[in-house]
């Protein structure tokens, strides 16, 4: 199914309405209200896992299928050298020549 320029825009206006509404709804909502002690513990968690999942597909799908690569690689060195303790900056330089040089191979 191939969708025109129109339904395409169409469907971004919708989204970005829905995505509007969805924001508003909370404060809304809750109003000035505190929130239960549990339910504050389960928002925290939700930003971590939701960038958890987003470097997950990222790193291991390619189109409809999962893949290890150089930029696997690349992401788990970075990975570990974070773990380690080491400069950001230096991660992400170590990570792009890591792939880099897999990639050259």
């Amino acid at each position: 199914m191939t969708l025109t320029h129109a339904e395409v825009w169409v469907l971004i206006v919708c989204l970005a309405a829905m995505t509007v509404l969805i924001k508003a709804l909370g404060p809304v909502l809750l109003g000035g209200r505190q929130l239960p002690p549990w339910f504050s513990r389960v928002i925290v968690l939700m930003a971590p896992a939701l960038l958890t999942a987003l470097v997950v597909t990222s790193v291991f799908a390619s189109g409809r299928s999962w893949s290890v690569g150089a930029h696997t690689v690349g992401v788990g060195v970075a990975a570990v050298m974070l773990w380690r303790r080491c400069s950001l900056v230096l991660c992400v330089v170590v990570a792009v020549l890591v792939t880099a040089g897999l990639r050259a191979i």
